[in-house]
């Protein structure tokens, strides 16, 4: 999962190509960048790189304000609550795979008495 997690956040597309795969100018990056709503890595010379992450990010910013009609405030707010909904469920999957190593435990323990 490392490594998955290496590739998403790798920065790797110039702002034209980022822009092409998101289906917006470039211009609304640089605006988006502008407000804080992306913050994509810099080259030493300054050029802007999008990770498969930022990429993201801004496929769901582009449904919200294209699709659902948010304007960028309410998009920022519903990117934070889906970011947190993302961190909540992870750390539910977590807990549920602490408890059912838990069983187990329990299970070979009380069978081990018998």
């Amino acid at each position: 999962m490392t490594t998955e997690n290496q590739f998403q956040n790798e920065p790797c597309f110039v702002i034209s190509v980022a822009a092409r795969i998101v289906g917006v100018h470039a211009q609304t990056l640089r605006h988006y960048e502008r407000v804080g709503l992306i913050w994509p890595s810099r080259t030493g010379g300054r050029q802007r790189l999008y990770s498969m992450a930022d990429i993201e990010r801004l496929r769901r910013l582009k449904a919200l304000t294209e699709d659902m009609g948010l304007n960028l405030a309410g998009a920022e707010v519903a990117l934070k609550l889906m970011n947190r909904i993302e961190e909540l469920e992870a750390e539910v999957k977590q807990l549920t795979e602490a408890v059912n190593t838990l069983q187990n435990q329990n299970q070979n323990d009380a069978a081990r008495r018998r």
